[in-house]
């Protein structure tokens, strides 16, 4: 079977706006363009589309959603990974959060948690490998279109090129102040499930 994924357009966020709640960004006006973009240049209808529950997905997923209207739309547990506490940094703008960035992964530590309601390096994997295992489950032929966030479509990455490092490995070389392999605002990244194994397809920017 063959997943692509594809990270929401721009955000809010993404453009330097303060957030309070995470699962509320919405996507600028640039954003839809490039979601609108995403719906009209798919090749072939999946026979599945995912979408986290965070709104700027959903909202990047909507056109492609209408230009499929007979596929079946689910909501995955594939939110983007937080793992700065969210109630001392909501509000608050990346340039204010960047040193304790920069302090999270030098640590590369996969087992640190920072609060309540951020995840770990590890419990990220560890979401990433239930995902991708529920779409090796479906039938040999399908395609799925999955709607979600770039960490964790970066994640997913890890999983499947470095299968060969462990967590910490894969840790060290995620994160390098936005620079690849950071994953862009509408880029798409494909995945095949053949022979018991995934594999990485070309990445593909909208």
């Amino acid at each position: 079977m063959r997943a692509i994924f594809i990270r929401h357009g721009e955000s809010t966020g993404n453009a330097g706006v303060p957030c309070h709640d995470l699962a509320a960004i919405e996507l600028t006006e640039r954003g839809h363009e490039q979601a609108r973009h995403v719906a009209a240049s798919w090749a072939e209808a999946p026979a599945l589309i995912v979408t986290s529950p965070y709104i700027r997905t959903r909202q990047t997923a909507a056109p492609t959603i209408a230009r499929f209207p007979s596929v079946p739309v689910e909501t995955w547990p594939i939110e983007e990974f937080t793992y700065l506490q969210p109630a001392r940094w909501n509000g608050t703008r990346s340039a204010e959060r960047m040193p304790h960035l920069e302090r999270y992964w030098s640590a590369a530590d996969p087992d640190y948690c920072d609060g309540e309601g951020a995840e770990s390096f590890r419990a990220l994997l560890r979401r990433c490998d239930a995902a991708l295992a529920r779409l090796a489950a479906m039938p040999p032929a399908s395609l799925v279109y999955v709607f979600g966030h770039g960490q964790f479509i970066q994640a997913a990455r890890a999983i499947v090129a470095d299968a060969h490092l462990d967590d910490r490995g894969k840790m060290l070389g995620f994160w390098r102040k936005g620079e690849p392999p950071a994953i862009g605002n509408a880029e798409r990244i494909g995945f095949c499930w053949a022979a018991d194994r995934w594999e990485c397809a070309v990445a593909v920017a909208a």
